[in-house]
């Protein structure tokens, strides 16, 4: 980046590093836009230049979570399973503690905000609807596969696809929100979440039919989705 580009990012930093200790403190709907702008030491406009809403504010990395799943899906190497990728990637996350999964100190104190605000609740789901539409289009493209073989899902229903990986992707972050409010600790949280994720895109790779075979790597065919 260049030397705007790079003073640009940090006046955003800056913006979102003021704002979230306010809403962890006073909760988000307490907060006005104003009061973020007083502590940043910057102008009410200002902080609308770089988050359009106020639910950026805490949400910060929001368009980071909608284009993730589809990012992964178009980056993946070719003849590779969508389905088995999406998995990797998670699983990957997991075993890294990445931050946007909710294992660092304070996700606790982070979700309750969410919890305790329509507002947030509203913007959670939009993101995860924002997320699937991005998914859906980037498995309508042209993704990488080699020939129409058990691992190719060319002939899957983009938006079906979409929904079941999305579906399940967020099933596993819910649940993994669940055991840290519950008191859970992360590393007890993280491994019970990476065992459920590999049986869930199991299951998306092989179908539900017993016939399908153990829930593990594999693909998701379009003979495989028409099992009863």
């Amino acid at each position: 980046m260049g030397l705007r580009e790079i003073k640009k990012q940090q006046t955003r930093t800056a913006i979102a590093d003021a704002a979230l200790p306010l809403f962890l403190e006073y909760g988000f709907d307490q907060v006005t836009v104003a009061e973020v702008a007083r502590h940043a030491g910057v102008s009410t406009n200002t902080v609308f230049n770089y988050f359009p809403a106020k639910e950026d504010l805490f949400f910060d990395r929001g368009a980071e979570a909608e284009e993730h799943l589809a990012a992964v899906v178009r980056d993946r190497a070719p003849g590779t399973c969508p389905v088995e990728a999406v998995r990797e990637d998670l699983l990957a996350g997991l075993r890294e503690n990445h931050p946007m999964l909710g294992l660092q100190p304070g996700a606790t104190a982070f979700w309750h905000v969410v919890l305790d605000s329509p507002a947030l609740l509203a913007r959670e789901r939009e993101i995860g609807e924002r997320a699937e539409a991005a998914l859906t289009a980037a498995l309508a493209g042209h993704p990488p596969h080699t020939t129409d073989t058990p691992g190719d899902t060319a002939t899957a229903p983009p938006a079906l696809l979409a929904g079941a990986v999305a579906g399940t992707h967020r099933a596993a972050l819910r649940e993994l929100r669940r055991r840290i409010m519950a008191g859970e600790a992360p590393e007890a949280a993280r491994d019970a979440v990476m065992s459920a994720v590999v049986q869930g895109f199991g299951l998306l790779c092989h179908g539900l039919h017993p016939a399908a075979g153990p829930a593990s790597a594999g693909s998701w065919s379009e003979p495989e989705m028409r099992r009863p």
